[in-house]
């Protein structure tokens, strides 16, 4: 134990070499790798698909959670008024289902897949700057079902719309 202080006070690391638990030599106890973890949240972020017009859509179980993109509602800023689709609305894809308005501008809202929507983000209403503040999380903006999966396959990934933007602000 003498051995192990002396070299913790040398500032050595003891990470073990092979895989495995990481132990804390702070505490002593297993802690998460950190590979791990990014590996999972980089999954659950790819799982988002985005359209060239700044929409995106995540599904689960057959239902898409439709928003827009933090670069959209950069550029649009302070969304002061949200118009959705009513509950039972048919879409196709790439069909308007609504609009956003901010103190800048009015951008139309375009369904990223074929379906129905089964639900509208009703606080909104009384807080549209939430799309500013929570964009992929509490702003969304509408939840439809996935008529045809195969236009999944059609959008980008978080990946490529990253260059997509970069390609555009160039």
């Amino acid at each position: 134990m003498a051995a192990l202080r002396a070299l913790r006070s040398l500032g050595v690391s003891l990470a073990p070499r092979c895989p495995g638990p990481l132990i804390s030599l702070r505490t002593g106890w297993p802690q998460a790798a950190s590979a791990r973890s990014l590996g999972t949240s980089a999954l659950l972020s790819s799982a988002r698909k985005f359209t060239d017009k700044h929409e995106w859509i995540s599904v689960e179980n057959g239902i898409g959670t439709v928003g827009i993109s933090n670069f959209a509602q950069e550029a649009l800023g302070d969304i002061v008024y949200c118009s959705l689709p009513e509950i039972g609305t048919k879409l196709n894809k790439q069909d308007e289902f609504g609009a956003l308005e901010s103190v800048k501008a009015a951008s139309e809202l375009y369904s990223p897949l074929t379906g129905e929507v089964t639900e509208i983000n009703a606080t909104l209403a009384d807080n549209p700057g939430l799309v500013n503040k929570s964009c992929y999380e509490d702003g969304w903006l509408i939840k439809m079902t996935v008529d045809n999966p195969s236009e999944l396959n059609e959008l980008m990934s978080e990946d490529a719309y990253e260059k997509f933007i970069k390609s555009i602000e160039d």
